[in-house]
């Protein structure tokens, strides 16, 4: 899930931009919820979450953090790895 500022095809911030893109390179599907369509989602989220910023990304259930974890994450493999695990486990 991503909860990010605007949508994946009209993303309203670079950060959300770039969040989306990481998840679209890894060809899985996923939702995303636009927090700026409820004015009180950001201050909920980020306190349910106690993560700070905005876009947040989770996987499997575990937040992962915003779009610079998650693109350092994609570039090491390890967000694909984590992926992988998630589904062998489902099986």
């Amino acid at each position: 899930v991503l909860f990010m500022k605007g949508t994946p095809q009209e993303p309203l911030c670079g950060f959300s931009n770039r969040a989306a893109q990481v998840l679209q390179q890894l060809e899985e599907p996923y939702t995303s919820v636009n927090i700026l369509a409820d004015p009180r989602a950001i201050p909920s989220v980020c306190e349910w979450a106690d993560f700070p910023t905005m876009p947040q990304i989770y996987i499997l259930g575990e937040l992962i953090g915003g779009s610079d974890i998650a693109l350092e994450m994609f570039e090491s493999g390890e967000l694909q790895q984590m992926l992988a695990d998630g589904e062998a486990s489902s099986e």
